[in-house]
C-alpha cells in the first residue's frame, strides 16, 4: 500500500456536515437548558430561605419564648424580649418548638408576632428549602447533565442540610 492511499480521506456531504452541526447545536441547548433548570432551583430555594434565614441569624428583636400551646402546625406562648420589659403573646412552628413547656431563643420576624428559633438549630432549619432545592439540583446535574461527582456532592450537601437541621432540633 502507498503512502498516497493512506493519506486519502473521504469528504463528508454538505448535508451531513449541516446534520452533525444541528445535532451538536441541540446537544449545547440541552446541557444550556439543563443548567439553567439546576440554577432556577438553587435561587429559589435561596429565595425562599433567605427572610427566614435574616431572622434567625441577625435579628433586631431577639429574646426567649416559654411555649403554652400548641395546635396542628403552631404553638403559642409568651415572648420576652431583650429590649421590652412586658411579655408579648407571640407563634412559633410546632416543629421547631420542642413542645409545650419549653423556653427557647429566638428572633421576631418584622412586623409579625411569629418568631424564628435563633441559635445552629434555628438557622439550619432556616435554611432547609434551599436544601432540599439542592437535593432536587443534584437530579438534574446527575441526569441532564451527566455530571455525576458535582451531582454526588450538591446532593450530600442538601442532605446535610436538612438532617443537620432535624438533629439539632430533636436532640
Amino acid at each position: 500500500m502507498s503512502s498516497r492511499a493512506a493519506q486519502t480521506t473521504v469528504k463528508r456531504s454538505r448535508m451531513r456536515r449541516l446534520g452533525e452541526s444541528a445535532f451538536g447545536m441541540l446537544l449545547l441547548a440541552r446541557a444550556g437548558l439543563m443548567a439553567l433548570i439546576a440554577l432556577v432551583l438553587v435561587v429559589a430555594g435561596v429565595w425562599t430561605s433567605w427572610e427566614t434565614a435574616a431572622t434567625a441569624m441577625t435579628g433586631d428583636e431577639r429574646g426567649t419564648v416559654t411555649v403554652k400551646e400548641c395546635g396542628d402546625d403552631e404553638c403559642t406562648g409568651t415572648f420576652l424580649g431583650e429590649k421590652t420589659s412586658e411579655p408579648e403573646r407571640v407563634t412559633v412552628s410546632e416543629f421547631v418548638s420542642g413542645g409545650e413547656g419549653r423556653t427557647l431563643d429566638v428572633a421576631v420576624q418584622p412586623g409579625t408576632d411569629h418568631v424564628v428559633r435563633t441559635g445552629p438549630a434555628g438557622i439550619l432549619y432556616a435554611w432547609v428549602p434551599l436544601g432540599g432545592a439542592l437535593l432536587l439540583a443534584s437530579l438534574v446535574i446527575a441526569g441532564g447533565l451527566r455530571m455525576r461527582k458535582t451531582a454526588v456532592v450538591t446532593g450530600l450537601c442538601g442532605a446535610l442540610v436538612m438532617g443537620g437541621a432535624w438533629a439539632l432540633l430533636t436532640f
